[in-house]
């Protein structure tokens, strides 16, 4: 019997601490949890209902494009394909446009803050970053250093030189044109490069960036390079099924 008792009371003591060691496993480790506060959270919910309203817009834009092409098929085919081509081109960037937008300015910090260090230079990690944060809120259309930047445009570092495609960054300051869709978004494109976390970024590295008020009208040249496309061959025409 005494020998039973040994073995249920080594039981329960081996069950206690084993139940103790996981809740002090799980104080010391919590489970990972979403700490944004409730400002962060509403301003990520409004960018997705923006971004939402965005698509519907696309959407519903693309359908008109359809019904349109579809009604004039019939009457002028010529017409319809040079303005297919017209609006291809312009959604490529290779037209060049103008529109509402800001104006940012890459430049160094004051030379009193560098201390006797090397002349800053634009990451191009930072630089991606910038560009990344400017197409979150709100930009349409993006010009660097007078460089066109379009979806193929590759913003890396070469022999300790950043480029944007071909075309070098090396001097400072240079500008960057963003075109909005309205007077409204640059307005709200604005304040939030006020207040970004990409300012910190180019800090670090000696540099920063200075906002123009929202501009009616700012002009973005075209791109001027060869778009090469790859894996694509024309289709074959094999006639009405």
């Amino acid at each position: 019997m005494a020998g039973k008792t040994k073995i249920y009371f080594t039981l329960i003591t081996f069950i206690i601490g084993f139940m103790v060691a996981v809740q002090f496993n799980t104080v010391q480790k919590p489970s990972n949890r979403d700490a944004r506060d409730a400002w962060e959270l509403r301003e990520s919910i409004n960018n997705e209902m923006e971004l939402q309203t965005k698509l519907l817009h696309e959407i519903r834009l693309q359908d008109k494009k359809v019904h349109d092409y579809s009604s004039e098929l019939q009457d002028n085919k010529e017409d319809v394909l040079k303005q297919t081509i017209l609006e291809l081109k312009k959604e490529a960037g290779l037209t060049k446009i103008e529109g509402p937008g800001i104006i940012l300015t890459v430049k160094a910090i004051d030379e009193g803050m560098l201390l006797g260090q090397p002349p800053p230079q634009t990451s191009p990690i930072v630089l991606q970053r910038l560009i990344n944060e400017l197409n979150m809120h709100g930009a349409k259309s993006i010009a660097i250093d007078g460089e066109r930047y379009i979806n193929t445009t590759v913003i890396r570092d070469i022999n300790g030189e950043t480029k944007v495609g071909d075309h070098a960054i090396n001097y400072l300051p240079f500008q960057i044109h963003v075109l909005t869709e309205s007077m409204e978004v640059a307005e709200k494109l604005y304040n939030h490069m006020q207040i970004s976390p990409v300012l910190d970024d180019f800090f670090i590295d000696n540099l920063q960036i200075d906002v123009s008020d929202p501009k009616k009208s700012i002009e973005l040249p075209a791109y001027v390079y060869p778009i090469t496309t790859r894996d694509m061959e024309p289709v074959e025409e094999k006639g009405d099924v």
